[in-house]
């Protein structure tokens, strides 16, 4: 269902690259702009946070989940957008891939509640490998219907 959500509300964005990890974020997050889910500043947020922090939103090798913590400057309502550059991202050493990605889901929660459900509904697709496999070589956004039907219902 999330993926199909995410098809309908056109909060995806399918890039070729190779992109530096900075503008990565910058560019995940216009579905989201487009929509009014975030404003540009939330990208600078992000990239803050991972300089404070380091690639603490790759969560498994080829998967990230930028977000920053909820109400945070520039979001404007709870929304999951999807990104998926062909070239990967390195977020840490480039010969070290485990803190690279290809599939991006870029989380805007308001609060507390928001944040996990959009974590929960994440899981599922996360912890599928085929799902996570078949998002980092998608073409089209349509391949997101059939890889949802695989995710099963929430």
């Amino acid at each position: 269902m999330l993926l199909k959500e995410i098809y309908e509300k056109k909060r995806y964005i399918l890039v070729d690259g190779p992109l530096e990890w900075r503008d990565a974020l910058r560019e995940g997050i216009k579905p989201l702009i487009a929509d009014g889910s975030v404003e540009p500043e939330y990208g600078e947020c992000l990239i803050k946070n991972i300089e404070q922090h380091g690639p603490y939103i790759v969560l498994l090798p080829g998967l990230a989940m930028p977000h920053a913590m909820e109400g945070a400057v520039g979001t404007n309502r709870s929304a999951i957008g999807f990104m998926r550059v062909k070239v990967p991202v390195h977020f840490g050493d480039p010969n070290d891939p485990e803190t690279d990605a290809q599939v991006f889901f870029t989380l805007s929660d308001v609060d507390p509640e928001s944040h996990l459900q959009n974590m929960q509904r994440l899981v599922q697709v996360m912890s599928n490998e085929d799902v996570v496999e078949r998002l980092k070589k998608i073409e089209t956004p349509e391949e997101l219907l059939d890889i949802d039907k695989l995710v099963g219902d929430e």
